[in-house]
């Protein structure tokens, strides 16, 4: 199906699928995030307000989540750049 379509057309597909993957990483990322740090973080029932050591806890395992996730895809970089110079 794809060889109807001309070059050009078929870039903006590819560009398109591509964004569209990058943005549904991002929503299990997100989703991944959210059910981790809820489930580490708030410990009773959820009131109008968290607690002081749950807005900490939380804000603390978004900043490992990140931190985390940003070494990760620094080292996957760095690993694709040897293979490619090997």
């Amino acid at each position: 199906m794809a060889d109807k379509f001309d070059e050009a057309t078929q870039k903006e597909l590819a560009q398109f699928v591509e964004t569209e993957q990058a943005q549904a990483r991002l929503h299990q990322s997100i989703h991944t995030l959210t059910s981790m740090c809820w489930d580490k973080c708030i410990t009773g029932t959820p009131s109008t307000r968290f607690s002081r050591s749950e807005e900490s806890c939380l804000a603390n395992c978004v900043d490992r989540f990140l931190d985390t996730s940003l070494f990760m895809v620094k080292q996957i970089e760095e690993q694709r750049e040897r293979a490619g110079l090997q």
